[in-house]
């Protein structure tokens, strides 16, 4: 039966605060701060394990090999010898956030009438660019049924593509034909925007889509200058709702237009600046919520705990549960390792319309198979890291033994090697 699949990022044992994503103001504000990877680890499975209690289809990509010797070759030197600028990036964590892994298509929207998944080339942000060969090769194991899946290299550089975080779909249901949204940048103020029109355009002819099923919108600048780094900041759809700021497109009226026309089932929540101001809704990651369908038929929001923490956001989300508004139910989770690093919930997690029974079932999450990967967790992921830290081999070695284990438990060994 084709569903709704969350695939979780696991995060990796070298999640840190380097600092490194212009752009990301959380990432920026805790430069420095000393981290907690076992706890960040602990916190994302507790966020899976509660998904699966609540009846959603549950997945889990595995934490990327690091350092990424293989990425410093290529760049002639070795992690010992790095500057601390590359031995920062050959560590970083950042596939944690698996929104960014890909762009997905499911089956009822494409020509060939399956489900199309374009790793994304993360060009853009140094410690996120050599992350897509390890994503290409979970994706080619986890979705290798090509009577179902077809999954697809990079867009080449120097056309900038971060993924899901970037695409929207609107349907009646998960399993029937729907629209899909890809959200674009033109620039940000200070930032760069991270998805190029010309990404976006490509995925979609690759993914073989029906034009007047197509929607291609313009991120605002506003939103990318106050730090909505990736779409998902500011908005994100389900099924037939789309929640999303007042700030988050450029011309949003004839955006929604265009959007009635084409799905005229769609129902837009959007929250006005006068309650809830970009600020805060950035700072909250209100819009980095998972907006999932529950098996009532019923939507709920899972959020990270800083929206309750956030007056406005607060008041905003418990006024529209106490109304007849299509959100019902508000699921709180401390994702505060994550969201210090500038990930609330759905970054962490890829949507993947499919048939659970098509998946490579290693990746498929069931309740004894977190517990398991929970004892790896608590065994072998540091309890913290200082930035400073960093430059320890003894450190490097513990990263690439705790990664091992977690794959030997998964009996996922071929993915314990370098990719470059």
């Amino acid at each position: 039966m084709i569903t709704e699949i969350n695939f979780d990022g696991i995060v990796g044992p070298s999640h840190n605060y380097a600092g490194l994503s212009l752009g990301n103001l959380a990432s920026t504000r805790n430069f420095g701060k000393v981290s907690r990877p076992r706890d960040a680890a602990l916190q994302g499975l507790a966020k899976m394990r509660a998904n699966l209690e609540r009846g959603l289809p549950q997945g889990f990509f595995l934490p990327q090999r690091r350092p990424d010797e293989g990425w410093l070759r290529q760049l002639g030197t070795t992690i010992a010898e790095a500057s601390p600028a590359l031995r920062a990036n050959a560590l970083s964590a950042s596939s944690m956030w698996a929104a960014n892994a890909a762009t997905v298509s499911p089956g009822p929207d494409t020509a060939d009438g399956r489900c199309h998944l374009t790793v994304a080339n993360l060009a853009t942000m140094p410690h996120r660019s050599h992350e897509w060969r390890e994503t290409l090769a979970q994706l080619r194991i986890a979705f290798a049924d090509a009577a179902h899946f077809a999954v697809h290299a990079p867009v080449p550089p120097p056309f900038g593509d971060e993924g899901a975080a970037n695409h929207m779909r609107l349907t009646r249901s998960h399993s029937e034909p729907g629209i899909e949204v890809f959200v674009f940048g033109e620039n940000g103020g200070p930032f760069p925007a991270r998805q190029h029109r010309e990404s976006s355009a490509a995925v979609a002819r690759r993914h073989g889509l029906d034009p007047a099923h197509t929607v291609f919108a313009q991120q605002s600048e506003e939103a990318i200058a106050a730090g909505a780094f990736h779409n998902d900041v500011v908005a994100v759809a389900n099924e037939r709702v789309l929640f999303t700021h007042e700030h988050a497109f450029a011309a949003r009226e004839a955006l929604y237009a265009e959007l009635r026309e084409k799905f005229a089932e769609i129902e837009i929540v959007e929250v006005p600046a006068s309650a809830v101001s970009l600020a805060d809704a950035i700072t909250s990651y209100l819009f980095n919520a998972q907006l999932v369908t529950l098996p009532s038929g019923e939507m709920a929001l899972v959020l990270p705990g800083e929206a309750r923490e956030t007056p406005a956001v607060w008041r905003w989300l418990e006024a529209h549960v106490a109304g007849n508004g299509p959100i019902r139910h508000l699921f709180v989770h401390d994702l505060r390792e994550s969201m210090a690093n500038g990930g609330g919930p759905a970054c962490l997690r890829l949507r993947v319309v499919a048939d659970p029974a098509s998946v490579d079932p290693r990746f498929i999450a069931t309740g004894e198979k977190l517990d398991r990967i929970e004892a790896v967790v608590r065994k072998c992921w540091p309890e913290q890291i200082a930035v400073e830290d960093l430059s320890t081999p003894a450190l490097w070695r513990d990263f690439l033994a705790a990664r091992a284990a977690l794959c030997a438990e998964l009996d996922l060994n071929e993915l314990d090697r370098e990719f470059f």
